[in-house]
C-alpha cells in the first residue's frame, strides 16, 4: 500500500516514511504514526505524519 490517502493511515500503524533531508536519496525510516500532519485527504508525494520517534515525513509504505 502507498501513502497517499489519508482515510488509510492511522495513529500506531507501522509505516516506512522519507525524511525531507532523505528527499534526494530516498532513503526510507521506519517507525509508528504519532501524528497525521497532513489535513487533506489525498496527497500525491505521500501523508505527513510525525513518528513516535518525533521524526517528521511522508510515508511511503504502510505495514
Amino acid at each position: 500500500m502507498n501513502g497517499q490517502t489519508r482515510a488509510s493511515i492511522r495513529p500506531g500503524a507501522e509505516v516506512m516514511i522519507v525524511l525531507k533531508k532523505d528527499q534526494r536519496t530516498g532513503t526510507l525510516t521506519r517507525g509508528a504514526v504519532k501524528d497525521i500532519l497532513t489535513k487533506s485527504p489525498t496527497h500525491p508525494h505521500g501523508i505527513k505524519v510525525r513518528l513516535t520517534s518525533g521524526e517528521v515525513g511522508r510515508v511511503k509504505q504502510l505495514f
